[in-house]
């Protein structure tokens, strides 16, 4: 297993999508920097003060943010004001069995964490509406996409001509090695090199995207491998147990 690097100079202690929204949400992925945001993996003694310092940055109130209790599901729920702060101080009260959110609240912040996995930023700039998804390869294989998406369109009319989406920090395809039987799931996206399967989870899920009517235009990646860039971003690949995570922001302004 790699040792992690010493940080860089000069390293953000957040990235902002903000400008790819055109301003009108607060969008924003935590670096390793600011520490582990996670209440439940790695080092969670100081958490919650990692939380606050993040959030303070982006002028939301900590106690405000809404969590789910993630499982590698291809579960969607839709976030009321009547759930803000739900995971926020306590994982007992994150929402169960959940890995992707929608809104169409105002000042509503959700919140998923990553340390390999994709988050995925959805915002459809026409009804107002809001998604965060946790996509691991299990959701991926879900379609955790097209039932956000799904979910989205049943309760606010979202068409995929109107979304704009931005793609976290991940594993990619240059570090994520994966089993042959991952060719069956994902036939399009596990490449071979040698005698060894790498997917691209990346792709798969811009592809899912693409398939359901998303404009190619209208998709962010900033092209970050986690397990390569760990002196920004935790890897569970790289760090196994004692991995922490970051976390993925969205918010209506």
């Amino acid at each position: 297993m790699k040792s992690k690097p010493e940080p860089r100079q000069g390293i953000k202690q957040y990235l902002s999508f903000d400008e790819f929204f055109n301003q009108d949400l607060t969008c924003a992925v935590s670096t390793r920097i600011l520490g582990n945001m996670s209440l439940v993996y790695g080092k969670t003694e100081n958490s919650l003060k990692n939380r606050k310092v993040f959030l303070n940055k982006l002028n939301i109130n900590p106690a405000d943010l809404v969590a789910a209790q993630q499982v590698h599901s291809a579960n969607v729920r839709y976030v009321s004001q009547a759930q803000k702060g739900r995971g926020a101080l306590d994982k007992k009260t994150a929402i169960p069995a959940t890995d992707a959110m929608i809104t169409d609240k105002k000042k509503l912040p959700l919140g998923v964490f990553t340390a390999d996995c994709l988050s995925v930023f959805l915002y459809d700039r026409v009804q107002g509406v809001i998604g965060i998804v946790h996509a691991g390869w299990r959701g991926s294989k879900a379609n955790i996409i097209a039932k956000t998406l799904k979910e989205m369109n049943d309760r606010f009319g979202t068409c995929p001509d109107d979304l704009r989406v931005a793609l976290g920090p991940l594993i990619r395809d240059c570090c994520y090695q994966v089993g042959d039987d991952f060719k069956e799931f994902f036939p399009l996206t596990t490449r071979q090199r040698g005698n060894r399967f790498y997917l691209d989870l990346a792709s798969e899920n811009k592809g899912q995207l693409l398939k359901l009517g998303v404009k190619i235009e209208n998709i962010y990646d900033p092209l970050i491998c986690c397990s390569c860039d760990q002196d920004r971003f935790f890897s569970y690949r790289q760090e196994g147990e004692k991995s922490g995570r970051i976390i993925s922001l969205i918010m209506l302004k």
